[in-house]
């Protein structure tokens, strides 16, 4: 093996409020070790993903935080190098949760493989990954949608939220997505079929742009961002509304959490339904979701994008730019 070195990327600081560049280091360690049941899988990308600031904070949540001076970690697809497993062979292509690293040993059940004739392997990360399988299950097991429902997606620019709004439309929803530029607004019309877009950034009212765009109301909300987009949003709820929480981008940076309305009577008064929900909820089906999305896909039903950012060495600054709204559609960084 010619290459030497393992190039990686540490978590040295916590962040307080954005993270900034000094939170991460880049190192070099040897060549890890091939143990009886792994495989050594050489990185080709890296998924950075809104879910892992909340992992840089020191307190309980549904994952373990990260600790700090060690290698950070999240979806990596890669090709197996060197396999000590009888479940791959050298060359096979892998997605699992693995390091910001060059080179991860995993064990053989910590990784799955991927076929390249279905797809591009980065999409492994994407639209065919953890954002496809969150989107299917978010919108489809929690919201319900029904034919003419009038379907609200923020974030809908992101990795998330362009599936959300494509499987709406499959569903004969009206699809609004609200996101932070004019390029991503006009890119979900043109591009992906939504009904309409609303640039949340340039909008001097959201909720009359709402009103507008949405003039039967609100029947299903998936929230990506919480925050003031989501008050806007909630206040136009219908009867038997449902709301997949997914996240709550807009506040992970903030050092104290913001009070805003009360909900609990638009819940109530509507009988609607906000339901938090994780994909890992769902392994046991993700089987059914990516056929589906794999179908999707091959019948041009389902477009995605991705936003690369070339160099391991510049993950970081790949991760810091989710929260500028940088990226358009799934973000990910390119190692080889």
């Amino acid at each position: 093996m010619q290459e030497q070195i393992n190039r990686q990327i540490l978590l040295v600081k916590r962040p307080i409020g954005m993270p900034d560049e000094s939170c991460f280091k880049v190192v070099t360690s040897s060549m890890p070790q091939t143990a009886f049941g792994q495989v050594m899988v050489r990185t080709q990308f890296i998924s950075v993903d809104p879910y892992m600031r909340g992992r840089m904070n020191d307190r309980k949540s549904y994952v373990p935080p990260f600790q700090l001076n060690e290698v950070l970690n999240g979806g990596v697809v890669g090709d197996v190098l060197e396999s000590k497993s009888g479940n791959f062979a050298k060359g096979d292509i892998v997605v699992g949760n693995l390091g910001w690293q060059d080179y991860s040993i995993a064990g053989e059940n910590a990784v799955r493989k991927v076929d390249p004739d279905i797809a591009p392997v980065s999409t492994a990360l994407g639209v065919m990954g953890m954002p496809g399988l969150t989107a299917y299950f978010g919108l489809l097991d929690v919201g319900h949608p029904q034919p003419n429902e009038t379907v609200v997606v923020s974030g809908a620019a992101g990795a998330v939220g362009t599936i959300v709004g494509q499987i709406a439309k499959i569903h004969d929803c009206c699809v609004v997505g609200i996101a932070g530029s004019d390029k991503k607004t006009k890119y979900l019309i043109d591009e992906l079929g939504f009904d309409a877009a609303i640039n949340y950034r340039t909008s001097p009212d959201l909720k009359k742009a709402l009103e507008e765009a949405c003039p039967n109301g609100v029947d299903i909300y998936f929230d990506n961002v919480g925050g003031d987009i989501s008050d806007a949003v909630l206040s136009l709820i219908n009867n038997n509304a449902r709301i997949p929480l997914c996240g709550q981008i807009s506040l992970y940076n903030e050092k104290h959490i913001p009070v805003g309305p009360r909900i609990q009577p638009q819940l109530l008064t509507h009988s609607a339904l906000m339901r938090g929900f994780l994909v890992r909820n769902y392994t046991d089906r993700f089987g059914e979701g990516t056929r589906q999305l794999g179908g999707w896909l091959k019948e041009s039903k389902l477009k995605y994008a991705e936003n690369v950012v070339d160099g391991l060495e510049n993950a970081p600054k790949a991760f810091i730019g989710l929260f500028a709204g940088e990226n358009l559609g799934k973000q990910l960084v390119k190692v080889r």
